[in-house]
């Protein structure tokens, strides 16, 4: 029984010893081993084409790392905001309170401009309509002055005229009265002259005028 194991365990180190190879006998096997593989791949290679790509896979690959990038970005950014320093918190509300008064401010001094000028307005309104009253009536009166006074003014010239009239009536009366004084006068001078021319007489009140 032992030999026959020896027997049959012989075999199988005979079979098995030409399977392990020295370091010479490999490497003066392994050009001659790889000599018709490269040779058959030389061959094959002009056969085989190099593979395609898909245009769309390329273009996706490198866009999903700068989204995953911006979305972090982002995120980082909004952690940033929300870690706001509690003074520039109380600063941005200072802020915004100031703003807030201030527009209020602005709009009660427009609100009461606007009541301002809207009370200037009617004033101003009623001051033009008084005025124009006013001046209205004061027209009226000066029309009824004037004809009035033209009443008055020719009245005025009626009376002048006939006192004119009176007048130079009177004058022509003591003209006439004259002119009958000097032709009763001249009538007397010419008897008394004729008297002294029948008597001879000379008058003596002509001597007097000579002699003195």
């Amino acid at each position: 029984m032992g030999e026959k194991q020896a027997e049959h365990v012989e075999p199988e180190q005979e079979t098995s010893a030409p399977l392990a190879l020295s370091p010479a006998a490999s490497k003066e096997s392994s050009p001659q081993a790889l000599a018709p593989a490269s040779a058959a791949s030389k061959e094959s290679s002009p056969e085989e084409k190099p593979p395609k790509h898909d245009s769309s896979e390329k273009a996706l690959v490198p866009i999903e790392k700068p989204v995953f990038i911006a979305e972090k970005r982002a995120e980082h950014r909004e952690d940033e905001k929300n870690k706001v320093d509690p003074k520039d918190r109380d600063a941005a509300l200072a802020r915004v309170e100031l703003e807030k008064r201030l527009a209020l401010i602005k709009a009660w001094e427009e609100s009461e401009k606007a009541k301002a000028d809207n009370k200037a307005y009617k004033k101003l309104s009623s001051i033009g309509a008084w005025e124009n009253t006013k001046k209205a009536s004061v027209e009226v009166e000066l029309k009824l002055i004037e004809e009035e006074f033209e009443k008055k003014k020719a009245k005025a010239a009626e009376r002048m005229k006939n006192k004119m009239a009176e007048i130079h009536r009177k004058s022509e009366e003591k003209r006439a009265m004259v002119e009958a004084k000097r032709g009763e006068d001249i009538l007397k001078v010419e008897e008394t002259a004729a008297k002294f021319r029948s008597t001879g007489n000379v008058p003596k009140k002509l001597f007097a005028c000579f002699g003195s």
